[in-house]
């Protein structure tokens, strides 16, 4: 079907379409290395994220409410109904923050898209192969629909595109799972659509976690609803009044539609090394650099400039966090603890002791964030003037993915290593990571939670 790029009319069915081609063996090598990289990574950050007060807060809700035990729930022997599980497991593995990144959406879809399709693969006893397509094409339509709404559904309007955009993600990897037909698919994106959720408001509460689960949920549900004869608009992506036309000012049926440069969205995956909103990201790694590569210490430092794009203010610029969920959102904070030597990599490091510390609030106060305009909102640039009158300089852009995949992979797993093997052991740590490094070769993934 051709699509109007005036208009966008037959876009859904498109994008549907470009969801269900999606096969295994026509996944280079590079693309499936990173689909099994992101599954490492998300079960990785949901375990190290399972005893989190909003997951067990959440866990009790859904275990008071019980139903058919048919999926497991990451980090403890509890079954759920699939579409429980996909919700617990989606918000667990959002819990930290710590989860990987595509500025396409912009936001996170591994947790949107991997625990709802992995609770239906789980239930429905389908192979790793399976799981890992559906997985990517999955990914690949989250990309393709925050690009439809880009920027304005997230910089301007403030939606939360993990819960928005995710849902799509979601239901069209699960719709793929299920071998829903071109027009079952559409009407699962549209139910997808009326669902769809999340405020960047929420940030720093336990809300942003949830706006994962829910993408998962939703998304699951809208594929198993269509799956079921359960019918919605064929346009919803489209139409007026429909999802883009409500939820952003800008519409680019072209851009969604374009092939992203290597061929998949999934190659510009961005994983998380520090445990912060990602983009904090820029300005810690410029921070570390300059502290290494000049030795400074905190008495050594008079003042901070802090050059950041003008919309990170509405992402992540608590300027006197509390709490350990708004230390993750402080581009001062983030910044002034990496300056300390402070290894923001560390999960317990995100509390309300360290929002408090006076040597770290110290260094905080004396960071002046200076707004750009135009600039990629993962750029960073720091100006440090030291107690000598001496000025030093860097930059980092947290935007351009790994080039090198394979050692990418190594850097992931001593990340998971480092999140699980103080809750798993070394031996069962090490077990998961074979299991995942071969999770295609698998014919049932029903035993791998």
């Amino acid at each position: 079907m051709s699509v109007n790029l005036e208009t966008g009319a037959g876009l859904t069915h498109e994008i549907a379409r470009r969801a269900l081609a999606v096969r295994f063996a026509d996944l280079p090598g590079e693309i499936r290395a990173l689909a099994r990289q992101c599954i490492l990574d998300t079960l990785g950050v949901a375990l190290a994220g399972a005893d989190d007060e909003l997951v067990r807060i959440l866990a009790a809700e859904l275990a008071e409410q019980g139903g058919n035990p048919a999926a497991g729930v990451i980090g403890s022997d509890v079954r759920l109904p699939a579409l429980s599980a996909a919700l617990l497991n989606g918000t667990m593995a959002h819990a930290l923050d710590y989860d990987d990144v595509n500025l396409a959406m912009p936001g996170h879809p591994s947790v949107a898209v991997l625990p709802a399709v992995l609770a239906l693969a789980e239930e429905r006893g389908a192979s790793g192969e399976a799981l890992l397509t559906a997985f990517v094409a999955g990914y690949e339509t989250a990309c393709q629909v925050g690009l439809l709404v880009g920027p304005g559904h997230y910089n301007t309007l403030g939606f939360h595109a993990t819960g928005t955009i995710g849902t799509f993600g979601a239901a069209a990897a699960c719709a793929h799972l299920l071998g829903l037909s071109e027009a079952q698919t559409v009407h699962a994106l549209g139910i997808a659509a009326t669902q769809a959720a999340g405020l960047k408001s929420m940030f720093g509460t336990m809300c942003k976690p949830l706006h994962a689960g829910k993408a998962a949920y939703h998304g699951l549900l809208a594929a198993r609803l269509a799956a079921r004869g359960f019918t919605a608009r064929p346009d919803s992506l489209e139409c007026a009044q429909g999802f883009a036309r409500t939820h952003s000012g800008d519409f680019n049926p072209a851009a969604a539609l374009a092939a992203p440069e290597g061929g998949w969205h999934i190659r510009h995956n961005l994983f998380k090394y520090h445990a912060a909103c990602y983009l904090t990201h820029a300005g810690i790694e410029t921070a570390r650099k300059l502290r290494l590569d000049h030795a400074i210490t905190p008495d050594r430092v008079a003042a901070i400039t802090l050059r950041v794009d003008e919309t990170t203010d509405r992402v992540c610029n608590i300027a006197a966090p509390a709490t350990g969920l708004e230390a993750k959102f402080s581009l001062r904070l983030t910044a002034a603890m990496a300056l300390a030597g402070r290894e923001t990599g560390r999960l317990d490091l995100y509390t309300a002791e360290t929002a408090a510390d006076p040597a770290l609030v110290a260094l905080r106060d004396r960071v002046v964030i200076d707004f750009q305009k135009g600039w990629p909102n993962t750029r960073a640039e720091m100006d440090i003037r030291l107690t000598d009158q001496t000025t030093v300089h860097a930059g980092h852009d947290a935007g351009i993915p790994a080039a090198d995949v394979a050692e990418q992979g190594g850097r992931l797993e001593a990340k998971f290593a480092g999140l699980v093997s103080p809750l798993l052991g070394e031996a069962r740590t090490a077990a998961l990571i074979d299991e995942v490094a071969g999770i295609d070769r698998r014919e049932n993934v029903a035993g791998l939670i």
